[in-house]
Formats: structure tokens, C-alpha cells, sequence
């Protein structure tokens, strides 16, 4: 009775669970590991991690489930682990998710497996009271349920004043898909409108708190960035670009992988909201020009 008790608590836990064999080979799966990742438990058990179905990725990209997984370790080493990755959502947009992974020692003492428990890192509160506030202001993007352009002309006036003032240093970064009329017209606009909110899904999951994104118009997309030095804004692009180009859309029986091209720039003292997007945006269609799927920095 004492372990039916303790597994019908786990079970019903926000927080994902599950259990993998010597193998690496699912066992377990709770409710809340089907919540953060959209796979039923019919759909994980008896899969094995290593098919990289979930497709862990730390914060530089690097994709755990080939190479580095915790739970590898944990089984040969006997090895805990912490850490804070990225694991692919079934509907295709990534989700930041911190994880806690230990071995699983049988009667004996031997390894007889692992456990990851992993929850979801993407403060979804703030999220919710963001969504909230934007929608009562009217500055919703209805569609992909973040700001919209009105919101974002509203916020970067609001930053590149901020700039002026206390000489801080604000990146701006315009962010097109690749092909989207393509998509459109091959998969119909249900695919071509989910492509749009597993992106916004996608950047929303990798921007700070202060930070800003919404969809400027279309399948364009502008964040703004707060306190960034010049050193840092490459590698910022360059993680939204990577993010994107791992997650897809369900199309039919097919999963439908998309890039997205970016052109990025640092806020001068005499940009005002205009100029500072054109830049981006004039760097972007650079890097159309040379092939799609790339950053542009300026």
C-alpha cells in the first residue's frame, strides 16, 4: 500500500519524472513529464532516451541525448547531476526546463538505472501576468500570444530613451523565417500559423524577464535587449537562430524543420525607433542575400 501511496504522489507531481533502465530505455513517465513535453506515457514507454525523441540541448545548442547525457553518466558512474537545458516540446518549440538526474541502485547495490525529475524553467507566472497585461492594453499578438507591433514600438521608445539617459547599451534584432510563403503555400496557413507560434514560443523561452520580443508583422519578429555588450550580441542572435532551426511543426505525418535569418544591431545615441529597426531589418535582408538561415551583426 506504502508504494502504491508514493507512486500515485509522484505521478501526480507538476514536475516530470520518469525512469530509464541500464539501457537508457523509458520505464516510467508521470503526468507532469506529459504536461512539459506533449508525449503521452503510451507514446514514451519503451523508448529509449538516447533516440533523442526529446531532444535535450544545453545553453550553447549542443544536443545531450548524442553526447553528454546526464543519464548516461548517472548509469556508468554513478554519477548525480544538476543542470538547466532545453528539451523539444512534441508540438516542436523548445522548453527550458531545470533538471535534477541520480542513478537507481537495485537490493544489491548495483546501478540498475536512472531517474531525471525536471521542471519547467520559463517562469510561466510572469509569462501569464505579461499576457495578461498586454491583452487588456490591446497589445496582444492574438495569434502567437506575444506583444505585438504596437507593444514593441511602445517599449523600444521606452528603451532607446533609457539609452540616452543612463548610456546603456540596447541591442535590437529583426528576425524573419525563411521561406514562410513557401510554407504557406504548401502546407496550408493552419501549418504556416503554427510555424509562427512554435517561433514565438521558441524566443519567448530564450529572452530574460526584461527583455523584449513580439511580431512585428507577418513572420517577422523584433526583440530588443537590454544592457548588452557589443561582445555579447553575436552569440545572442546566433542562440535564437540555433534554437529555431531545432525545433519543427507537425505537418500531416511529416515534422516540418524551418530557419529563421536575423539581423541584429547596437542602439547609437542618435538612433531614434525608425532607424534603429531598419538597421536590423537591412542587415537581415543581407543575410537573405547570402543564403538564409544566418546572423547578421552590425
Amino acid at each position: 500500500m506504502k508504494k502504491t501511496f508514493y507512486r500515485d504522489i509522484i505521478h501526480n507531481l507538476y514536475d516530470g519524472v520518469y525512469f530509464v533502465d541500464r539501457d537508457r530505455v523509458i520505464t516510467y513517465w508521470n503526468k507532469g513529464a506529459e504536461t512539459l513535453t506533449g508525449h503521452s506515457c503510451s507514446s514514451a514507454l519503451g523508448r529509449s532516451c538516447s533516440d533523442n525523441f526529446l531532444a535535450h540541448v544545453n545553453d550553447m545548442g549542443q544536443n545531450l541525448c548524442q553526447s553528454g547525457c546526464p543519464l548516461k553518466e548517472a548509469i556508468e558512474k554513478g554519477k548525480s547531476s544538476e543542470g538547466e537545458i532545453y528539451l523539444h516540446h512534441r508540438d516542436g518549440h523548445r522548453v527550458p526546463v531545470t533538471t535534477k538526474v541520480f542513478p537507481l541502485f537495485g537490493e544489491s547495490g548495483e546501478i540498475e538505472g536512472a531517474v531525471e525529475i525536471f521542471s519547467d524553467n520559463s517562469s510561466h507566472v510572469a509569462n501569464k501576468r505579461r499576457i495578461d497585461e498586454l491583452q487588456e492594453l490591446a497589445l496582444l499578438d492574438p495569434l502567437t500570444r506575444i506583444g505585438n507591433r504596437r507593444y514593441l514600438e511602445m517599449t523600444l521608445e521606452s528603451k532607446l530613451a533609457e539609452t540616452a539617459r543612463y548610456n546603456n547599451h540596447i541591442a535590437v534584432f529583426f528576425i524573419d523565417i525563411d521561406d514562410f510563403k513557401k510554407i504557406n503555400d504548401t502546407y496550408g496557413h493552419d501549418v504556416g500559423d503554427e510555424t509562427l507560434r512554435v517561433a514565438a514560443r521558441t524566443l519567448n523561452a530564450l529572452i530574460r524577464p526584461l527583455d523584449a520580443l513580439g511580431r512585428w508583422g507577418g513572420e517577422e519578429f523584433v526583440a530588443a535587449a537590454s544592457n548588452i555588450s557589443r561582445e555579447a550580441i553575436g552569440a545572442i542572435a546566433e542562440r535564437f537562430r540555433s534554437f529555431i532551426e531545432s525545433s519543427s511543426v507537425r505537418a500531416g505525418d511529416e515534422q516540418l524543420l524551418f530557419t529563421v535569418t536575423i539581423g541584429g544591431t547596437i542602439a547609437k545615441p542618435a538612433d531614434d525607433l525608425t532607424s534603429v529597426v531598419k538597421r536590423a531589418d537591412t542587415l537581415m535582408y543581407e543575410g537573405k542575400k547570402m543564403g538564409k538561415n544566418r546572423v547578421i551583426i552590425g
